[in-house]
């Protein structure tokens, strides 16, 4: 039984969910205490607890303290089986977090799993739709999974009632990922869309993020469109491809929000990015730790910043995976990521 303080680094629920997928990989229990400590609602919340019952339910698992506002939880997996899985949040807590919490095991299984998540694909402190699917599922593709992220409705806060489907079969090996150098930057493409509000804020949106890009000297394509959804709500997505890699930012609406301040949060980030030498975004350093520690071989990487959240979940994973991982550089600025497995993902197949 591994023990886990849920109050280290970050304090959030990635290392809940962190543990919960390394826990069905490699079949081990583990028990976690002040779960999202550090949060001013602490405790297992609804997107969370969902969390826990996907994982539960793709592993067969025994689970004590799956409550809501729970800060303890003993989870016992008992195997890993693929399969058509339905899991509803029930508000907006964020679907593709549910998805990045099975999505590992499931890879190490034989057979073809279809994963539908009901509840918020575009709110804040989580990553939206549109960035997974141009950013983490491309990622995905280069290390050999078999994979497709598909939105059927958009969920915005407060109501959620998004509907984002994932689908994956099962593979042997996972392949490393070199990026010692992005390359020369390809294109700058970018999507601005609405869901529920006038077709006009989608434009102040692209019109500001291409006015500031262009004020740098950067030439940017930027889509508009428009999104089903439950409640009204606006996004900005500005994507950066590279010859060996990509990076993404996004900006999201709120209400009383002004649309030159959604596109702005992009823009800010995409340009620091720019202005880096980074080979990763801020968001896939972290992201793409789990994978990367059971591929065949060695796998490195440069962030143009550490954050909490990439040293604690390499923290969760070393107490999982015989994996070495090295992170230099200060919290908040750039730095390298190196990641040597010591194991592979046959292993646990």
């Amino acid at each position: 039984m591994i023990e886990i303080d849920g109050a280290q680094g970050e304090g959030g629920g990635q290392i809940l969910r962190s543990a919960l997928a390394l826990s069905i990989l490699t079949r081990t229990p583990f028990r976690i205490v002040n779960i999202r400590a550090k949060r001013a609602n602490p405790g297992l919340q609804a997107q969370h607890l969902q969390a826990v019952k996907a994982a539960a339910r793709i592993s067969h698992a025994e689970v004590e303290g799956a409550a809501l506002r729970s800060t303890q939880l003993v989870f016992k997996p008992r195997g890993k089986e693929p399969g058509r899985y339905t899991f509803d949040i029930g508000t907006a807590g964020s679907t593709l977090l549910v998805v990045q919490t099975v999505y590992l095991p499931l890879a190490a299984v034989h057979g073809h799993s279809v994963v539908t998540a009901i509840g918020g694909t575009h709110v804040p402190w989580s990553p939206c739709f549109h960035y997974l699917k141009w950013v983490w599922c491309p990622f995905l593709g280069d290390m050999g999974f078999r994979c497709d992220l598909r939105l059927e409705r958009a969920g915005f806060y407060p109501r959620g009632g998004g509907h984002v489907v994932f689908e994956e079969d099962g593979i042997e090996r996972i392949e490393p990922l070199r990026l010692t150098e992005r390359g020369q930057l390809v294109r700058l493409w970018g999507f601005s869309a609405v869901a529920n509000l006038p077709l006009s804020i989608a434009e102040r949106q692209r019109n500001q993020a291409l006015r500031r890009l262009e004020r740098e000297g950067y030439c940017a394509k930027v889509e508009i469109g428009e999104l089903r959804a439950v409640s009204p709500g606006t996004v900005v997505v500005l994507v950066a491809e590279f010859e060996n890699t990509r990076a993404a930012y996004v900006g999201l609406g709120a209400r009383g929000k002004p649309a030159e301040r959604v596109a702005d949060e992009a823009v800010d980030g995409l340009l620091g990015f720019l202005a880096s030498d980074a080979t990763v975004d801020e968001y896939q350093a972290d992201q793409l730790l789990l994978p990367l520690a059971v591929a065949e071989e060695p796998s490195y990487y440069r962030t143009p910043r550490v954050t909490n959240h990439l040293l604690t979940n390499a923290e969760v994973v070393r107490r999982f995976l015989p994996a070495k991982i090295e992170v230099s550089g200060e919290p908040g600025s750039g730095g390298d990521v190196v990641i040597r497995p010591g194991s592979r993902l046959r292993d646990y197949v």
